[in-house]
């Protein structure tokens, strides 16, 4: 047990240390939003070697502000734009910290009981939010590239009628997934991982909208089968990372049901706008999927990591990760959940707690409130992009993501990408805001991202001042080939 005195000395510093979270959230604005270090600052500032004596509580704590701060890009401003949001919350962040005192290992039921049955009742009651159907089955994984790699994996194991994990893949036929051109990474990742190989990966063509076209990955099927191979996966995707494409389940599903096929939704980002009613056009088909990861710690105020994964047969993600030790059996096995069954670690944190604050904090009508908040943010900034003639919407708003590029009049369209790039990294070297580019048919655009909690007009209206003034700025530097004047 602790000592007396290290208590104490622990519950003078936690209360200082409440006493900075809550400065940190009510004052995070002022702060640049990416961190404006070189690499190797952060670094220099470390000892080369480690303390041969303890230091106190205290002057540890002081080198928050004087260490690490100047090296944090504040995902929590409100003019973070990038990526997609990765949110926090003031319930959140208290779960947390209940999570962290308790310091449970939860991999098994026996291990922490009340972590395993909030998981199942928590993921329930947020399946339900999302108007997913019934019979699926939630897990917590850290992150959508983990459900999405466990999916890779038991659709393999199928595949290969389970033989994969006990004899490899030598004797297996060769296997083949399919995704869109604008799928994630992680699936190509997941293949390489899953010793699938990444060359028999097929990126399936995209329509206008960047969603993938049906009838490519019905050809794209038809041709590996008849060269031999057994396609094992498709990994549909609801609003892809860099142009928001929303892939048509329905004769998705239709096709893997017809082959066979083991259907993975990524929904990671996008999904979360499910709890709004008027957007669940998007779930049309979900109930051909296989399995569908969302991710709370996205949009749902959440801290990351905190990934929900739904399967429809639990049996075949539990027959690919189930290894069976004599320390790890227990009396109850046969009556209840061990999550360390179903995914990659056998180590689990207590990550339900989080969302179980959330959800009983905001309740859905709070995560609507905020979620229609930021759609309609993005509505309006794709209004003001669309008056302003030295601008072009290129990925018109889909929830609350956007794309578009400067193309002032009088510059060579060859100049406009490298003309962007520097609009974005002036932008963000400022500190003013945060953005992040994609390609969007060859072209290199500016992605807008809304979707921090506290993400208000007044930020986005800021944020558009700060990309018209740049990007003039910039132009006033340029002749008319886009070469930068002496």
């Amino acid at each position: 047990m602790p000592t007396t005195t290290e208590i104490e000395d622990f519950r003078r510093q936690a209360h200082a240390a409440v006493e900075w979270m809550a400065d940190y959230l009510a004052g995070v604005e002022r702060y640049p939003v990416r961190a404006q270090v070189a690499p190797g600052d952060i670094a220099a500032r470390l000892p080369a070697a480690p303390p041969e004596t303890g230091e106190t509580l205290a002057a540890i704590i002081a080198d928050i502000d004087r260490i690490v701060m100047p090296g944090i890009t504040h995902w929590q401003h409100p003019m973070f734009f990038a990526y997609f949001p990765a949110n926090t919350s003031p319930p959140s962040v208290l779960a947390e910290m209940f999570t962290a005192a308790i310091g449970a290992q939860c991999m098994i039921w026996q291990t922490s009981p009340a972590a395993t049955e909030i998981e199942t009742r928590v993921l329930d009651w947020l399946r339900q939010l999302l108007g997913l159907p019934e019979g699926l089955h939630g897990v917590i994984q850290d992150t959508a590239s983990a459900a999405t790699l466990a999916a890779i994996l038991t659709a393999r194991e199928r595949a290969s009628g389970f033989s994969g994990n006990r004899a490899g893949l030598g004797a297996a036929p060769r296997l083949t997934a399919y995704c869109s051109a604008e799928a994630h990474s992680s699936v190509e990742k997941g293949m390489g991982i899953a010793g699938l190989g990444r060359e028999n990966l097929r990126r399936i063509p995209v329509d206008g909208r960047f969603a993938l076209r049906p009838a490519a990955l019905e050809a794209a099927i038809a041709k590996d089968i008849a060269a031999g191979a057994r396609p094992a996966i498709v990994v549909a995707t609801l609003g892809t990372t860099g142009t928001s494409g929303f892939d048509p389940l329905v004769p998705i599903g239709a096709i893997c049901q017809r082959h066979g096929i083991f259907l993975h939704v990524d929904a990671a980002w996008a999904g979360s706008a499910l709890v709004l009613p008027e957007q669940r056009w998007m779930a049309e088909g979900m109930g051909l999927a296989d399995s569908i990861v969302v991710n709370p710690h996205k949009c749902l105020f959440t801290n990351f990591d905190c990934s929900a994964h739904y399967v429809r047969d639990p049996a075949a993600l539990i027959r690919t990760f189930t290894i069976l030790p004599e320390y790890l059996k227990t009396r109850e096995r046969d009556r209840v959940i061990d999550y360390r069954d179903w995914g990659i670690p056998l180590g689990r944190r207590f990550r339900a707690l989080k969302l179980w604050f959330v959800l009983r904090h905001y309740g859905a009508e709070g995560l609507r409130a905020r979620l229609r908040r930021h759609i309609a943010l993005t509505q309006g900034l794709a209004t003001d992009i669309a008056a302003e003639p030295d601008f072009e919407l290129v990925v018109p708003p889909r929830l609350s993501l956007l794309c578009f590029r400067y193309r002032p009049a009088g510059v060579d369209p060859a100049a406009f990408d490298a003309l962007n790039q520097r609009l974005l990294d002036a932008l963000n070297d400022s500190g003013a805001l945060y953005l992040t580019q994609t390609r969007a048919n060859g072209a290199l655009v500016l992605r807008v991202s809304i979707g921090q909690t506290y993400t208000e007009a007044a930020h986005v209206a800021r944020a558009w001042a700060a990309i018209r003034d740049t990007a003039r700025r910039l132009s006033v530097l340029r002749d008319d080939h886009g070469e930068r004047k002496a």
